[in-house]
């Protein structure tokens, strides 16, 4: 088994491939168009959702604000806000427009050379088996040999990658199964799935960093940032109620840089950039909701981003629209106790410190 032939430690060929244009998801809808119109789509369509909701009254268990609240706290009327939030997504689609055109032409074909390759590093992977599995006193060669009857996959993974029996009709060395296996779930799961975690890392520490200077920096947060602070109940659709400079700085550029740097396709872009639009309404809507999946999966949700919005909070809670690690690690988050909690869990935080003190 350690006498290797240089035919029985060749790497499997990597097939041909012939490039062609990637047609378009949908007919008559380009993938650009799309990734374009959905994000503005998607935004209004939740925002109006949870507008529904405050024109009715529903959940007001829920509510972090009283319906009162919003007319008589907020420095800007509903109609100036929607403006606002219009003019933003116009030039959101006009620089997302100008980002398409930089973007190669989409292409297929190629995607069983790409697994092909992902194969390939998982087989040069094996190689160090037996290496490490000699560090901790084991024979590879024997294991390998005792195995190789019974179970002649996993004894060729532990003989370093090494299937003399796997073989193409030409006599070429082929990929076992499994090697095929876990290259599609890298290809196709993982690495686009690296992808969408990297950029969204990218995009808050991009807000964070920028969101946290305009509140130092007094000549910003007056002309650019206050504007956004207007709101002092955030609602939905205010989500993206901002200066026309903060908006193109801290939203369109952020969320295009994250999208570049990963180097996502048009469609993985238009996922990312309609999840951040979602996120970040979702993150505005007034309400704590038990079983809203936005607010489950981060601590940074609409709770978390209103306490921001109150004088007793404004210098903290910087994180947007992800995860809450920057003001975690640069100790920005607020610490104290929250005056302007739902009814309902008023009520179960009154009840739960009466219980504590009855204990005591």
């Amino acid at each position: 088994m350690a006498n290797h032939t240089l035919f029985d430690t060749a790497l499997p060929p990597l097939p041909e491939y012939t490039l062609t244009p990637q047609g378009d998801m949908f007919p008559y809808f380009s993938d650009v168009a799309l990734s374009l119109g959905l994000p503005v789509v998607v935004y209004w369509i939740l925002s109006m959702f949870f507008h529904l909701l405050d024109v009715y009254d529903l959940f007001p268990q829920y509510r972090l604000h009283t319906p009162e609240e919003i007319t008589s706290r907020n420095h800007v009327t509903r109609y100036e806000v929607a403006r606002d939030v219009v003019i933003q997504q116009v030039l959101q689609v006009g620089v997302g427009a100008l980002l398409a055109l930089t973007e190669p032409e989409e292409m297929s074909g190629k995607e069983d050379y790409d697994v092909a390759v992902w194969a390939t590093r998982v087989r040069l992977a094996q190689r160090i088996l037996p290496s490490l599995l000699g560090l901790v006193g084991l024979n590879a060669t024997a294991l390998s040999k005792t195995m190789s009857a019974s179970h002649p996959m996993i004894a060729g993974a532990i003989a370093g990658g090494y299937y003399p029996f796997l073989t193409t009709e030409a006599l070429e060395p082929a990929f076992a199964t499994w090697e095929l296996i876990v290259a599609k779930v890298m290809y196709h799961f993982i690495i686009p799935a690296m992808q969408f975690f990297v950029a969204m890392f990218i995009l808050d520490t991009w807000q964070y960093f920028l969101h946290r200077l305009m509140h130092t920096n007094r000549w910003m947060y007056t002309t650019f940032h206050s504007r956004h602070h207007r709101l002092y109940v955030p609602y939905a659709y205010g989500a993206l109620y901002n200066h026309p400079f903060e908006g193109f700085l801290l939203d369109t550029l952020g969320a295009s840089l994250a999208f570049k740097v990963v180097g996502m396709t048009m469609r993985q872009g238009t996922v990312f950039f309609t999840f951040s639009c979602m996120k970040t309404v979702d993150d505005h809507c007034g309400y704590k909701f038990p079983w809203d999946p936005l607010q489950l999966v981060s601590n940074n949700n609409a709770a978390y981003h209103d306490i921001h919005h109150q004088t007793w909070g404004i210098k903290t809670n910087f994180s947007q629209p992800f995860f809450t690690f920057w003001d975690s690690i640069l100790n920005t988050t607020y610490r104290g106790s929250r005056s302007n909690l739902p009814p309902a869990l008023k009520t179960a935080a009154e009840q739960k410190k009466a219980k504590t003190a009855k204990a005591q």
